[in-house]
């Protein structure tokens, strides 16, 4: 732990964490067909970098427009939540956040978590010079295993922004809104964000843009696998593919093969075989339904408190408390 008067980084993962998962999901995901992995693997420094450009490209709308409900929203929701603490599940840069710790205003306790210390120090000491009134105690964990927030005053806010949720696989949502909600007491509220169903051409066009950023995002996971297990995939072996799931209403993104190929993975004592066109999921992106978000929030034992959306109902926020106990 490191410490100061106002900043506080706590390490709730052992040092290997990481490599130990990165691993775990490349020996599991590389060896089963179809092939997948996760999309947090999507996330070294280059790989920031390219989804911080993504954000800004004119196709990509759920950053931006996120952004502006919660520019709306934010008063309404610190008058609602009257939170003293806000804690932000995957915060990165906190950019979003500042628009929540504005309207919430001091005393306030954040507590941002995120897998990355260097990115979690770096946000944290940069809202200490903007927000003088906040204490900052970070959480170098990932939140989809055991989570234990520090003491912290109450009534708190859980924020889960960006649309992540849609990363998960809806068994993986249920246990993982399930989890959320065990952490909740009677007084505190979950802020979720999500990426509504729209026309494909702009659900696609969000994911493969003209200018090939997203196919460098998507391609950069091998990248990682390279740098960090010793791999030898050429990216320019495989091509970018976005797919609308019309079905299960969500965006695939895909590594397809151009042409029959295997890798190794020394560090993994693995090699890896690719037919010509076989396709190696990367990211599911799951887009909701107003009833569909009060469903699964509803079998997670919360209640959709209030729902916020842009004009052109592209993206959404849902508030949800904890649901009343049946006697």
């Amino acid at each position: 732990m490191t410490s100061n008067s106002r900043f506080t980084l706590t390490r709730t993962l052992p040092a290997n964490a990481t490599d130990a998962a990165l691993a775990s999901d490349v020996t599991q995901g590389l060896t089963r067909f179809p092939k997948t992995l996760p999309p947090k693997w999507f996330y070294d420094a280059r790989g920031s970098e390219l989804f911080e450009q993504i954000t800004e490209l004119p196709v990509y709308y759920p950053t931006r427009t996120e952004a502006h409900i919660l520019r709306e929203s934010a008063p309404e929701i610190a008058r609602l939540t009257e939170a003293r603490t806000l804690v932000e599940l995957g915060s990165g840069s906190s950019y979003k956040t500042r628009l929540l710790l504005s309207a919430l205003g001091p005393p306030l306790t954040y507590v941002p978590v995120d897998v990355s210390e260097s990115a979690l120090a770096e946000a944290g000491h940069a809202l200490l010079a903007d927000h003088p009134g906040v204490t900052v105690h970070a959480l170098v964990a990932d939140f989809q295993q055991r989570l234990p927030l520090p003491p912290c005053p109450e009534p708190k806010l859980l924020a889960f922004l960006g649309g992540t949720v849609g990363n998960l696989l809806p068994a993986e949502r249920a246990r993982f809104l399930a989890s959320l909600r065990a952490r909740l007491g009677p007084h505190d509220a979950l802020l979720l964000g999500t990426d509504l169903v729209k026309d494909p051409a702009t659900l696609v066009a969000a994911y493969d843009d003209p200018d090939g950023v997203t196919a460098a995002f998507n391609k950069n996971v091998l990248h990682v696998l390279n740098g960090r297990l010793g791999a030898d995939f050429d990216p320019d072996d495989f091509a970018h593919v976005a797919a609308w799931d019309s079905d299960n209403e969500w965006i695939e993104m895909r590594l397809r093969a151009r042409r029959a190929l295997s890798a190794k993975l020394p560090a993994l004592d693995l090699s890896v075989d690719f037919r010509a066109g076989e396709e190696l999921r990367t990211e599911v992106s799951a887009k909701f339904r107003r009833q569909g978000v009060r469903a699964e929030l509803a079998a997670a034992g919360l209640r959709l408190h209030r729902w916020w959306t842009d004009p052109a109902h592209r993206f959404a926020l849902s508030l949800a408390v904890p649901a009343p106990v049946a006697s």
